[in-house]
């Protein structure tokens, strides 16, 4: 009936439903199964107590169970954990834990390296490995839920790789952790960062009703190509049109990720030349001091000083701004500074 074994933990719950149909079991079953897996953080079938033995055997015989080895975890001075996990082909990734008082935040790598080519990022200098299974996406958060005993309330897929460029597998992911049958989060708690793939954003709009964090770093074509080669291919008038299009309900907004680079684009003309592309657009934006790393060529952090003009100014304009200091800087965990020590070419 079935070539290869297959994994279960790629599987939605509609095409769970249709797998076990196709084996002669009971479509409720999915259920059963889903909240093994995500609810109580089963490892093999054996633990699915309330399955039948005759159908926990068959499970077995055509199903792989998807795991992420830990290799490697570091501890910030501020509560971050980074994690390095090592994936079936010997491929790694990295992922970063940031408890606070009121929440437990994930970030999650959705491929192996990156191809978008941002000159700022160090995941970037690997390029891309490969893209990541659904399984190997929510497998993060599995993962760390169970070595920690905490429990993730809130999800960005801001770590290793352009999620957009992985789409199939990252919106499957959105819907594990949407389903009242796995994570059930809310919306609000689940963001998705791209650097700008311009269908995607179009066609995710439409699809999904998560927060939706862009990278824009720049004002105009001239600086944003310098430092991201995908304004090549999608202009910032073609970005901030497909902004306009998203269905947005009344009290969301989509979140610019605007990374500060000294005497590149932290001026007070660019914010000036920010404000007139943006005044229109149901937005924030997060002022991101840039991380640094070691072979940054000519980049550096901008002083405090122009950080915080920058900030006012977009304030005294109408255009809501906060300055989001990186957490986990000391353990290169930060915005931009993830690229695993062990990679298995």
């Amino acid at each position: 009936m079935f070539s290869s074994k297959v994994d279960l933990k790629n599987f939605s719950q509609e095409k769970l439903e249709c797998f076990l149909g196709e084996m002669g079991e009971k479509k409720f079953r999915s259920v059963q199964i889903m909240s093994w897996i995500y609810q109580k953080g089963a490892s093999s079938f054996s633990e699915m107590s309330n399955l039948s033995l005759e159908l926990r055997q068959k499970l077995e015989a055509l199903c792989e169970w998807t795991v992420l080895t830990e290799r490697e975890r570091q501890w910030g001075t501020d509560g971050t954990q980074k994690f390095l996990f090592e994936l079936k082909d010997g491929k790694a990734i990295e992922s970063v834990l940031m408890p606070s008082p009121d929440r437990v935040t994930i970030c999650i790598s959705t491929q192996a390296g990156c191809r978008m080519g941002c000159h700022f990022c160090l995941t970037a200098k690997l390029g891309l490995l490969r893209n990541l299974s659904m399984a190997e996406i929510v497998g993060q958060i599995l993962e760390i839920q169970k070595k920690t005993l905490m429990r993730v309330t809130n999800v960005v897929m801001m770590g290793m790789g352009e999620p957009f460029d992985n789409y199939d597998a990252v919106v499957e992911a959105v819907r594990i952790l949407r389903s009242p049958q796995a994570f059930h989060m809310s919306q609000r708690k689940i963001t998705v960062s791209t650097v700008g793939l311009v269908p995607e954003i179009l066609r995710f709009g439409k699809e999904m009703d998560v927060n939706l964090a862009i990278s824009l770093n720049a004002p105009n074509d001239e600086l944003r190509a310098k430092l991201m080669p995908i304004t090549r291919k999608y202009t910032l008038a073609d970005l901030l049109e497909a902004c306009r299009k998203i269905p947005l309900k009344p009290t969301r907004k989509i979140t610019f990720e605007y990374v500060m680079l000294s005497g590149v684009n932290d001026s007070l003309a660019h914010a000036q030349e920010l404000v007139e592309k943006v005044r229109d657009i149901k937005c924030k934006i997060n002022l991101i001091p840039w991380n640094e790393f070691a072979a940054a060529g000519e980049f550096k952090r901008p002083t405090s000083t122009a950080i915080e003009a920058f900030h006012q100014y977009l304030n005294d304009h109408r255009v809501l701004a906060t300055i989001r200091y990186s957490r986990g800087r000391d353990i290169s965990a930060a915005c931009g500074q993830l690229i695993p020590k062990m990679i298995n070419h």
